[in-house]
Formats: C-alpha cells, structure tokens, sequence
C-alpha cells in the first residue's frame, strides 16, 4: 500500500478515483488518521447520486458511519493499478538488495528515469508522480 504522502501528492497531482471493489482508502478526518478502508459490493460501496457520488457504509460493519462524500477520501492505488496506470511508459521493476526501481519512458523528451523506493508500490507511485506532473 503506498504512503499517505504520495497518495496525497497524486490526487494533488490530479490522478482521479473511480471506486471499485477492492479499492483501499483513508478519510481525509484525523480521527481516522490510522484506518484504512476497502470498497466492498457487500459493506462500502460507491453510490452514484444527483448531488455526487458517495461511499456508503452498509450493514453493522462499520458502525460509526453511514456514508462519506468521495472528496472526502484518499485513494490509496495499490501496486497492480499504479503500474496499470503508467500504461506503455513502464519498463520494468527491479529489486535491490535495499529498495525497488521502478522504470519508465517520460514522454516530452524526458528519456528513460528511475524512481527508487523500498516500498515497490512507492516507487510505482513516485514514477506515476513525474508522469502527472509532466501532463500538467
């Protein structure tokens, strides 16, 4: 799972969630600093609505709550959907003996870059980070 901090950066950065089953997330409440939820068809599932689209909290599950606006949750990309998402860009990933290397193609003239984290899905997320940045 990556940091809290990237995947601030990357919404900050304008990457967009569209929740789906399996999905982790932390609320945007210090009071839920240290929880980490996962979107489930049976207990958080998104709901589309006239006024945006929330995560609802169904059942016994998840007692304190009843539904949270999307705005309200951070997005926490797990390491399948950050490599998903740097699409033909991504090279590969190697192993260290202390950290991953994850390498993409940056487009605009970037030429080939590292990102290094002991974290796989950190690097991952560092290397979408650049992407984002260069498309804004």
């Amino acid at each position: 799972m990556i940091s809290t901090d990237l995947a601030l950066a990357l919404r900050d950065a304008g990457l967009v969630w569209h929740p789906r089953s399996g999905d982790r997330f932390q609320l945007d409440e210090p009071e839920f600093e240290a929880d980490v939820f996962t979107v489930s068809d049976m207990t958080i599932e998104p709901r589309e609505y006239p006024t945006g689209r929330i995560l609802a909290f169904n059942g016994t599950t998840e007692w304190a709550l009843d539904s949270v606006a999307l705005e309200d949750a951070l997005w926490l990309p797990h390491e399948g959907q950050l490599r998903e998402m740097l699409g033909r860009s991504f090279r590969s990933l190697r192993r260290l003996p202390d950290t991953f290397q994850v390498e993409v193609e940056v487009e605009l003239g970037g030429g080939l870059r590292v990102f290094e984290h002991p974290e796989p899905a950190d690097a991952y997320a560092l290397a979408l980070l650049e992407l984002l940045r260069r498309l804004s």
